[in-house]
């Protein structure tokens, strides 16, 4: 667990390295300078306020929601992938025949196409199904054979 810790943290600060020379290349010292140090201090303020009301905040809700947003970028992830992929000539691109607005491509690469809103489908439903089977797994199953068990314990 400690090298796959590490070597997620390193695949992290290595693309966010590659990231900031290439902004750097293109906007210059001085903006990569700036929106490095607002994240720091922003970052520092997020923390200064967990530490601080950490008895008061409601985890599961927090959890919950940052599922919630990493659902998104999933959609977000698997959107843009098939469309570079389509774009590069990889996959095929077979038109719905609709017209979706134009933000939902730009924010949530969500393409009028079907392979585009497949690929999509498909990774919600296997999120979602993973969290289903494990809580059926976890707390359905054990609760139901709990009141099987008393049922027949009863006659």
């Amino acid at each position: 667990f400690a090298l796959l810790g590490f070597t997620a943290v390193y695949r992290e600060g290595f693309e966010v390295v590659i990231f900031l020379q290439n902004l750097r290349l293109e906007a210059g010292m001085t903006v990569v300078l700036i929106g490095a140090t607002i994240g720091v201090l922003l970052t520092l303020g997020v923390a200064v306020l967990t530490f601080l009301v950490h008895r008061h905040l409601a985890y599961k809700k927090m959890l919950i929601m940052t599922g919630l947003l990493l659902a998104v970028v999933l959609i977000v992830m698997v959107g843009e992938s098939v469309q570079e992929l389509q774009q590069a000539g990889w996959f095929s691109s077979t038109p719905l025949g609709v017209s979706f607005p134009v933000w939902l491509g730009t924010w949530l690469a969500i393409f009028p196409n079907v392979e585009g809103l497949l690929a999509q489908g498909c990774a919600v439903i296997l999120v979602f199904g993973s969290y289903f089977s494990s809580q059926y797994l976890r707390v359905w199953r054990p609760l139901r054979a709990v009141k099987l068990g008393q049922s027949s314990a009863n006659r």
